[in-house]
């Protein structure tokens, strides 16, 4: 290149004179005509092909029209450039044509811009900047000749009066500082961008394949991976994988960066610099050793799991009030968590204070300047040496202080992948578990059926034999536990085969026992993803007597359905389950005792309609499990069911003729009752048993029993949901919030907080300001004095700094576990003295979401947030005023820079915000949506529509990330924005520095530079922090709003006069009683004046929807009267404390909801009785044996929700806790519906006996239960129809006797 320059007539390329050792630099003609002329061609001419094969590659995204203007203008300047000079060594081919060209090209590929052609254009700018100034300088000279003043316009253009200062290169220095910081910024941001992009879609990822996981467990697994850690590991572990692919980088970059800091101190310091090496390798096993010890402690499971449960059963814990009881067992697990999250903060203070105290540390002696200084009396620390050293240690502060972080992010997620894999791992359905047999001669068949729950458990059905042919109608009878409802497993494959063969042919439909129903429409539950056919829909709700209901509910079928059903009754939900498998028009159909739930005389229209031998069923296959005996002689094949064999099969008439066990059973219960004949009446003779596992959230019974709403009410309904979802999206988070936070954490943590702060900083500036007057010390004789002096207050300043700041962060993390406490504890109060009609509006996602995602934010990350934002704000201060002190003229730069910053930072803030927001309210559905299919996965399998439910899961996973995704680019958008802000007040500081080079001390000046080029990165994790703070707090916002809710009474009065036996006598009275489920509603109760002597024996019957349940619900006070009272004894139950009254008396639910925990706990959580007491309820409840044969009798440990127990022996356990309170007022809400007819015999012959002494109301489906009570009273629309004996009712001939006569009765 020398030689061309040479040979073309101009100067070298390179000379130092004219371009560095000079006060007016320049470039060498040779080097401008060209290096500045090639770059650009060389870089668009290398680039282009790869990126022309790109476009090809690229999927095709349209084409983009160009209007000929825009043509004409893109073309017409590349014609009409003008010829290169001359004197140009080589031509370069014409980079505009190629530029067209590209720009052609991504139009017709649908690209409207490319990073190619951007930095083509902003190389070719900045090439031309040399030649430029020298045109403007040669224009200069013309005219300054002209005017005789060339030497005063060229000396203020370079800006330089003195040639041997040589200026200029100070501001260049400043001017290339600010240029690669702002690379770094973009590169590094551009960086993180791609890395939150890369873990977003991991977790999006992870959470999909957790829910499809989620569908394909086995039952026993199920058992064992509860809905609370399947949330965990949706809401935890998933972010955590996401940080880590963000953060894991870190890990192997931050030795390359140390490396790098400490070849550089060599280079300036020599062998010192492996002093500070010393302090690094000190400090990286301790915070190891910290972070996994951090790891080990994780609490959160078990309360979740519990809270689950909690909010489950809640109306259960209400009956009874076991509300004090559970908080009791919450806060044990909260408070083993709060102390395991306290050791964990203390160790995590020892960590950052330690790596925040390295660059002291590393500095210190026998580190780095002290050895320095101590090694060679001639070894002299000047302001070079001090400064640069600070400037590359502050460098190392980076590294150091993400390596925990990373360190700590990276034993997280291997901890979260240990247990999604443990969860991954779960035993699966086996797909042969049931063949698939299209040409089969025989619908169900099963040879030598042996099976188990678990591969290595006990069969729980053996030697199972059966066929069943296509359109055979078969009923499958037995006591409770012989395996009826498992037998139907097994042939739904959700049972391990241990031996045998098992084949199905074509297609099948369930209805589980317990009605599965889904947050929908009561339509989209019928046709649970089928298409609309009006004539078959219409004769599927007509046959399923779901008619009726569509006039009493608000929007007809339109109308939204709860949680669980909330708002039907659980005839309704029996029957909409009833209706979704007939519309799919199956060829098989399990049907678990469907009508268990329901009345009489509907029982009968849907076995006539449905299921019997002339219902739209009876060309399909249908196996029913049932304990009414009139529908057994219309089966076509009879399973007796005994200890998980078939005893006997056959006929109806021939296993009578059999005068088996199965006839015998038949003829002991018609004994006193008229034998079935051919009349229509006797055909509608029924016992129906009701099959209702636990419901989540059930709430009022307004909703379960249809009352008479308006369209008015409903919608007044839909805006309580509407007002609860948008009450997060106010403008800004409310002040009161923080106020509120800072309240629970009290105001002698703050002070302490704020003082150890300030006097951290203290520290720090005067370590500082020590280490710049020892670079100002001008050495004599070229050695400097008292070394030890300067290097004890340096030390001595330093561990004071390393002190404030554990200090510091303890202070922080031990207020933020206080306040955590408080929320905590107030959100459980809140939630639990709340009224059943909260539950009916508030989504159960939305509330486990409180309890973990929410305090899981106010127990690490407001803490962690607030240590972060005080920090950085203290030494942002430190930085400022450093800065004044050096150059004054630093605060016309600060001021505008400010108003700047103030400006940026609160319209993120407010965007974040409510990102933040968006992002929490899209989170609840997703867990809203994993509950409901936990609970419902038996009848998705059945019914084939995993896929659906599938793309349903991955559509509310996507609205969530379609939140999370512009937030966390807002953050991007931030530090890039408030970086370039710090790089220009590092620029401002530079200058100015030269500019007063002549006035500042080489110390004060490597202090004020070193510090400003940490404010970048001041500034942004200020506002990072303080906007984590921010969004965080929305947590505290979400946790305190059921503070302001409607509440129900309190649990106890004090001074509460109640003798303690109360109640005595158990006379209860309703004086013109009457009740609404919310203002402005129906009455649900109008008009009610009885007067229930003690030890009466009175039933209570009516169709569904007559308020036959909510005069138990008003005697428990779940609803409050709206009208006139209820006394007990004489006493006005409005007038006592909850807990007063509920303790006091006892209801037998029709829901038999049991608590993960030992079979004691279960019976008594209070742990008031012997097990000699306990023994006894569980003898007189049939139950003793059963308990006897387990290996940990008593301590016998339930699933989540008493799943690894059969639904009847769930219902004998409630009776058992009944026995054991043995209160004066028992009320029996279909208490025998899940057990068959001999025990049902048993427990009413228990209660009889037992109860005899008691006032007992008994609401009943089943009529010849309570044929011996003393009164009937009949409701009918929330009033009393008829009341009196059965004998005077049945004489009366009215709506009693017509139910009795439904029944078969009379």
């Amino acid at each position: 290149m020398e030689d061309l320059c040479t040979v073309s007539g101009l100067d070298p390329l390179w000379d130092w004179n004219l371009t560095w050792y000079t006060s007016q630099p320049d470039l060498t003609q040779c080097f401008q005509h060209t290096v500045l002329v090639w770059s650009p061609c060389v870089y668009l001419w290398t680039c282009s092909p790869l990126y022309l094969l790109y476009l090809q590659l690229r999927p095709h995204r349209g084409f983009i029209p160009l209007s000929k203007l825009c043509c004409s203008k893109t073309v017409r300047p590349s014609a009409d450039a003008e010829p290169v000079q001359s004197n140009y060594i080589l031509l370069p081919p014409s980079p505009q044509v190629l530029a067209v060209v590209i720009i052609q090209v991504e139009r017709m590929k649908g690209c409207r811009s490319s990073v190619l052609l951007f930095l083509f254009w902003t190389l070719l700018v900045l090439c031309s900047l040399v030649p430029l100034k020298v045109d403007i300088e040669q224009i200069i000279y013309q005219v300054s000749t002209q005017l005789r003043n060339y030497s005063t316009v060229s000396v203020w253009f370079v800006g330089s009066g003195d040639k041997n200062a040589e200026m200029w290169k100070g501001f260049l220095f400043a001017s290339l500082l600010f240029l690669l910081s702002c690379l770094q910024s973009v590169l590094h941001h551009q960086y993180m961008f791609h890395c939150f992009t890369v873990g977003m879609r991991l977790k999006t990822a992870v959470m999909g394949l957790v829910y499809r996981k989620c569908l394909l467990i086995s039952s026993a697994a199920r058992q064992q991976c509860t809905l609370g850690e399947i949330i965990n590991l949706v809401s935890a572990d998933t972010q955590k994988l996401m940080d880590f692919v963000v953060y894991f980088n870190c890990i192997w970059v931050t030795p390359i960066e140390i490396t790098l800091c400490f070849y550089f101190l060599w280079q300036l310091l020599g062998p010192p610099a492996l002093a500070g090496i010393a302090a690094v390798v000190l400090i990286f096993p301790l915070n190891g050793f910290i972070a996994k010890v951090r790891i080990q402690m994780n609490f959160m499971d078990g309360r979740i799991k519990l809270m689950n449960e909690i909010l489950s059963g809640v109306k259960i814990l209400k009956f009874y009030a076991w509300e004090e009881a559970f908080l009791r067992r919450v806060g044990v697990l909260r408070d083993g968590e709060l102390h395991a999250l306290k050791k964990s903060q203390i160790l995590y203070s020892v960590s950052l204070a330690s790596f925040n105290s390295s660059s002291f540390l590393v500095s210190l002696t026998p580190s780095l300047f002290g050895v320095y200084v101590l090694t060679d009396e001639r070894n002299v620390l000047d302001a070079q040496k001090i400064f640069v050293s600070v400037a590359l240690i502050n460098i190392l502060k980076t590294p150091l202080s993400q390596l925990p972080f990373a360190m700590s992010t990276t034993m997280q997620a291997i901890v979260s992948l240990r247990r999604l894999v443990k969860f991954l791992h779960q035993d699966e359905l086996k797909p042969d578990n049931v063949e698939r047999l299209p040409h089969s001669t025989d619908c169900v068949v099963i040879e030598g059926g042996s099976f188990s729950w678990t591969s290595d458990g006990l069969p729980c059905l053996q030697g199972i034999n059966m066929k069943v042919k296509t359109g055979l109608l078969v009923a499958v009878v037995g006591n409770v536990g012989s395996g009826k409802s498992s037998l139907l497993s097994a042939m739904l494959g959700e049972m391990e085969r241990r031996s045998g063969f098992v084949s199905i042919k074509g297609s099948v439909a369930y209805i589980p026992q317990q009605a599965w129903i889904q947050n929908a429409s009561l339509k989209d539950n019928i046709l649970f993803g089928g298409e609309r056919k009006e004539s078959w829909y219409h004769r599927v709700l007509e046959a399923c007597a779901l008619l009726q209901d569509l006039d009493i509910l608000p929007a007809g079928d339109s109308t939204e359905i709860g949680e669980k059903g909330l708002n039907l009754s659980g005839g309704q939900k029996q029957r909409v389950s009833l209706a979704r498998a007939v519309y799919r028009k199956s060829d098989v159909y399990l049907l678990d005792d469907p009508l268990s739930a329901v009345d009489a005389h509907v029982g009968q229209h849907i076995f006539e309609r449905v299921i019997g031998p002339r219902g739209l069923l009876k060309d399909k296959t249908r196996v029913l499990v049932t304990h009414g005996l009139s529908f057994l002689s219309k089966a076509d094949l009879v399973l007796v069911m005994e200890q998980g064999q078939i005893s006997e099969m056959g006929s109806y008439m021939e296993l009578m003729d059999r005068k088996g066990a199965f006839a015998k059973f038949i003829h002991t219960f018609n004994g006193n009752q008229r034998r079935e004949s051919s009349t229509p009446r006797d055909k509608s003779k029924t016992v129906n048993l009701t099959a209702m596992l636990v419901q989540v959230f059930r709430m009022l019974e307004n909703l379960q029993r249809p009352t008479k709403l308006t369209r008015t009410e409903h919608c007044r309904t839909c805006s309580i949901f509407v007002r609860l979802t948008m009450s997060f999206f106010c403008s800004q988070v409310k002040l009161q919030m923080y106020r509120e936070y800072f309240r629970t954490v009290g105001l002698t943590f703050i002070m302490t907080i704020i003082f150890l702060c300030a006097f951290q900083q203290a520290a720090s500036l005067a370590y500082n300001y020590w280490l710049s007057l020892w670079a100002d010390e001008q050495p004599i004789n070229g050695t400097q004095s008292d070394h030890e002096l300067k290097l004890s207050v340096f030390a001595a300043l330093g561990f004071t700094q390393g002190m404030a700041m554990f200090g510091t962060t303890l202070a922080i993390a031990l207020g933020g576990i206080v306040a955590s406490h408080h929320l905590h504890a107030g959100l459980l109060l809140s939630v639990l003295h709340s009224p059943m009609s909260f539950f009916e509006v508030t989504p159960s996602g939305n509330l486990l979401n409180r309890f973990s995602k929410e305090i899981d934010a106010i127990d690490c990350m407001i803490p962690d947030g607030l240590k972060m934002m005080l920090g950085y704000l203290f030494k942002l201060l430190e930085v400022c005023i450093i800065l004044l002190l050096a150059t004054p003229f630093t605060a016309l730069v600060l001021l505008p820079l400010t108003c700047v910053y103030i400006f940026i930072q609160s319209f993120y803030v407010a965007s974040s915000c409510q990102l933040r927001r968006l992002e929490a309210v899209s989170r609840s559905p997703i867990y809203s949506h994993f509950n409901e299919t936990m609970q419902g996965t038996n009848v998705i399998r059945a019914f084939g529509e995993q896929r659906r439910f599938v793309l349903q899961a991955d559509r509310r996973i996507d609205n969530n990330q379609e939140a999370y995704f512009p937030r966390f680019v807002a953050t991007r958008w931030l530090a890039v924005n408030l970086e370039f802000l710090g790089n220009l007040l590092v620029l401002a500081a530079a200058i100015l520095s030269v500019r007063g080079r002549n006035e500042l001390t080489p110390g004060i000046v490597g202090l004020a530079v070193s510090h400003s080029l940490q404010v970048t990165g001041i500034l942004s994790w200020i506002v990072r922090s303080w906007t984590d703070v921010e969004n965080n707090i929305v947590s505290v916002e979400r946790v305190k709003e059921y503070d302001n809710t409607p509440k129900e009474a309190v649990w106890t009065l004090e001074g509460s006069l109640l003798p303690a036996a109360w109640p005595t006598s158990g006379n209860i009275q309703f004086e013109d009683y009457g009740l609404q489920y919310r203002k402005g509603l129906d009455w649900a109760l109008n008009n009610i004046s009885i007067d229930i002597q003690d030890r009466e024996k009175v039933g209570i019957v009516g169709r569904t929807g007559a308020g036959k349940s909510s005069l138990a619900l008003g005697i428990f006070r779940i609803l409050e009267a709206a009208k006139g009272q209820i006394s007990i004894d004489g006493i006005n139950i409005a007038q006592i404390g909850l807990h007063d009254l509920r303790s006091r008396i006892t209801i037998i639910p029709q829901d038999p909801v049991l608590f993960s925990g030992s079979l004691r706990m279960n019976l008594d959580p209070f742990d008031t009785c012997s097990d000699e007491d306990l023994w006894k309820a569980l003898e007189l409840a049939h139950l003793s044996s059963f308990v006897l044969a387990l290996p940990q009798k008593l301590n016998h440990q339930c699933c989540e929700g008493g799943e690894n127990l059969s639904l009847g022996q769930r219902q004998l356990l409630c009776l058992a806790r009944a026995l054991l309170r043995k209160t004066r007022i028992l009320v029996l809400d279909e208490a025998t519906a899940a057990v068959d007819l001999k025990t049902d015999q048993l427990i009413q012959s228990t209660i009889r006996a037992q109860f005899d002494d008691c006032t007992v109301l008994t609401i009943a489906h089943r009529l010849n239960t309570i044929m011996d009570y003393t009164r009937i009273i009949v409701m009918d629309h929330g009033t009393i129809a008829e009341m009196d004996s059965p004998s005077q009712l049945i004489r009366l001939q009215g709506k009693f006797y017509q139910m009795c006569l439904e029944a078969g009765l009379v």
